[in-house]
């Protein structure tokens, strides 16, 4: 490449010093990265201290080909309701039922039972999501 750069008429291209063109680029990457740490730092933030319900499918048994059921715990601010998302899916991995799940009273963690209906067999029973009532 240098033996291409040595034919060039003299100052048509230019050149460039390198080094200062290597500090430039480190800066700019760093620049770039440190936005976009501070953007995901922000954001986790943010849905930490939104994000005041959690839960999980304990456990879950599949009743006939028609129905699941699944024992779902959830974690919420007394006094505060919330609605879970749940969903079975079948043997291809499509989704057979799907079932929102409201979630009340006083106590701060709630068991509960749930059957979700299903067009086919399920293997599954899966929470997609609980947020507070007033967010969803």
């Amino acid at each position: 490449m240098s033996a291409v750069r040595d034919r060039l008429p003299e100052g048509r291209y230019g050149r460039a010093d390198s080094a200062s063109t290597d500090r430039r680029l480190k800066l700019l990457g760093g620049v770039l990265g440190g936005a976009l740490l501070l953007g995901v730092g922000i954001g986790g933030w943010w849905y930490l201290a939104t994000n005041t319900v959690s839960g999980q499918v304990v456990t879950f048994e599949v009743l006939s080909d028609s129905a699941v059921r699944a024992h779902l715990e959830v974690h919420k601010d007394s006094g505060q309701t919330a609605v879970c998302t749940l969903r079975s899916q079948g043997a291809d991995q499509s989704e057979v039922g799907r079932k929102d799940v409201t979630v009340a009273g006083p106590a701060t963690t709630v068991d509960t039972t749930v059957t979700i209906r299903t067009t086919a067999r399920g293997t599954t029973a899966e929470l997609l999501r609980c947020k507070a009532a007033d967010q969803h």
